[in-house]
């Protein structure tokens, strides 16, 4: 058997972080097993589809490097097939026009409500041996529904819950098209799941009661079942469903924040699945490890601070040159002055392991791409008269000293031992002074980096 999956979004919004999770599970399943992963756009629920929407999930798709072997398959692209395989159902009695009004359906749920029965179709317009029905009312568009069957069960091995089982008696006959013909969701995943051969169906456990009723329909058409495993969802760290108040949900404010796609890609891996206690891996060993059975049954926490972590060491991984790509838009919205200043790829190195977003990258290295604006208190805290004279005897020594973070400390120390100090009395105005702050790197390899004219020009004022 060839594994083929496929990951299946409505574009009524954009792709959150529970809909990428399920696209990286299912992706590296097929990969995993060397088949096929497909991206299906059901983009059936007109009123709320745009394609905005549908670039969103592309895009975001596209950044996390979770690259389909087939498609995009749109299905209002394949309403042809849909209304085939519907008018075949007619034909064969497994489905059945219904010419009960929206309201008609409204009231017989009221009635059964009001009995204490559950709310259900009850089959008005149902064909059955020796049955008589209703007289067609003019001028009413039929809905089609599935004749589902009335005894047995619905039972499947979930490969994430277990044993499943739903009575029949619990479903009714549900709509699979509209009065204008349009097929409904339901339908129209059976009918793609059927065309596309999909060996396994992996989806958020909100999709479980849908199961039940695709089974049926599957089975109808005589259509081989696919694995199910649906996989439970996402909350925020307060225990609560996600949402836009536990922070950015959209997987392309990511990137916009300094996220890499590799940390986030990791980090999802993370949430609801596990291989032994390893927290850090590369997509290529989560392929070869991935597997439906370490799947976990109970919701996922989404925790901000796991993924700022993993950033991190994504981030002090990455080859500069493509960090120093990464920021300098940031940089560039900053207004930053790049003439004179010390090539972007070395500050990069300097500040790297210091961050936790692309963002945080950008601020700090901003340090070395303006002018320095000293707060007047800190310049009356430090430059004192004690302070400006070793700043004096730095300045004067560095002209002939060579430019190198070894030669700087030593000359730092060198003036210490002169004016009887303690390295945060130099440190901390050297700092000020050049940087126009008291917090940097290294003090040594933040001057090396600024060079030699620029930190005696900076120095001057004080002397």
């Amino acid at each position: 058997m060839t594994v083929r999956t496929r990951f299946a979004p409505s574009p009524t919004g954009y792709l959150h972080l529970g809909g990428a999770r399920t696209a990286l599970f299912a992706w590296a399943y097929a990969r995993r097993f060397g088949g096929t992963f497909i991206l299906r756009i059901e983009d059936t629920d007109l009123e709320r589809s745009t394609p905005e929407a549908v670039q969103a999930i592309i895009d975001g798709m596209q950044w996390l490097g979770l690259n389909h072997d087939e498609g995009p398959f749109y299905q209002m692209q394949r309403m042809d097939r849909y209304r085939e395989v519907i008018a075949q159902m007619l034909k064969d009695g497994t489905a059945y026009y219904c010419y009960c009004t929206p309201d008609e359906v409204e009231a017989m749920r009221e009635r059964q409500r009001a009995a204490g029965d559950k709310p259900r179709y009850d089959g008005t317009w149902r064909p059955e041996p020796g049955k008589t029905l209703p007289a067609i009312p003019a001028g009413v568009k039929p809905v089609v529904r599935f004749r589902n069957p009335l005894d047995g069960e619905v039972s499947w091995d979930d490969a994430v819950k277990g044993t499943i089982t739903i009575s029949n008696r619990e479903l009714d006959d549900l709509v699979i098209a509209r009065p204008d013909g349009t097929p409904t969701y339901n339908f129209c995943v059976v009918v793609d799941d059927w065309d596309m051969k999909i060996t396994h169906v992996i989806r958020g456990d909100d999709h479980v009661n849908n199961t039940p009723r695709q089974i049926n329909i599957l089975q109808a058409l005589g259509g081989e079942l696919p694995v199910y495993g649906h996989v439970p969802m996402i909350l925020g760290a307060d225990g609560e469903k996600l949402s836009k108040r536990h922070g950015a949900v959209s997987v392309m404010e990511y990137p916009a924040q300094g996220y890499l796609p590799e940390a986030m890609l990791n980090y999802l891996a993370r949430l609801g699945w596990s291989h032994g206690d390893e927290e850090i891996f590369s997509m290529a060993q989560f392929c070869a490890w991935f597997d439906l059975d370490h799947l976990t049954k109970s919701p996922a926490q989404f925790n901000p601070e796991k993924l700022a972590w993993l950033n991190n060491h994504y981030i002090k991984q990455t080859d500069n040159a493509r960090l120093a790509q990464l920021a300098m838009p940031e940089l560039q919205r900053d207004n930053a002055k790049f003439d004179g200043a010390p090539p972007l790829e070395e500050v990069i190195a300097l500040m790297k392991d210091r961050t936790q977003t692309i963002n945080e990258l950008a601020d700090a290295a901003m340090l070395f791409y303006r002018d320095p604006k000293p707060d007047e208190a800190l310049l009356a805290q430090h430059m004192t008269d004690a302070a400006c004279a070793a700043l004096t005897q730095f300045a004067d020594a560095a002209r002939a000293v060579d430019w190198t973070k070894e030669a700087i400390a030593a000359l730092m120390k060198q003036v210490l031992a002169d004016q009887k100090m303690k390295m945060p009395q130099l440190a901390m105005p050297l700092r000020l002074a050049v940087t126009g702050q008291l917090q940097t790197p290294s003090v040594d390899a933040v001057l090396v980096l600024f060079g030699r004219e620029v930190v005696l020009r900076r120095l001057a004022p004080y002397l």
